[in-house]
């Protein structure tokens, strides 16, 4: 699985501390029908010196996963919220 990095926001925390977190799109291969296979597309998201959160396979489609990303980074999602946005997004 290969990681491209999309960018990074840092954003203060209800202790007033700031947070680092970084954004990746997952690219994988998903098994499709048992014969072919096609590129995915999942996102992780790191905080720096800090915890990570990783979900591959969500889509196929670029556009998709494109907006994702735009809404994860936009709304500054740490590692532990973005499942909860994935599964909203879903």
């Amino acid at each position: 699985m290969r990681e491209l990095f999309v960018g990074s926001r840092t954003a203060s925390g209800e202790d007033g501390q700031p947070h680092r977190f970084e954004y990746y799109v997952l690219i994988g291969q998903m098994e499709v029908g048992g014969h072919f296979a096609c590129e995915s597309y999942g996102v992780k998201v790191r905080e720096a010196g800090g915890e990570t959160a990783a979900i591959p396979d969500l889509t196929v489609n670029t556009e998709r996963i494109d907006s994702l990303m735009e809404l994860l980074t936009r709304n500054t999602v740490g590692p532990a919220g973005v499942r909860d946005v994935v599964d909203d997004w879903l």
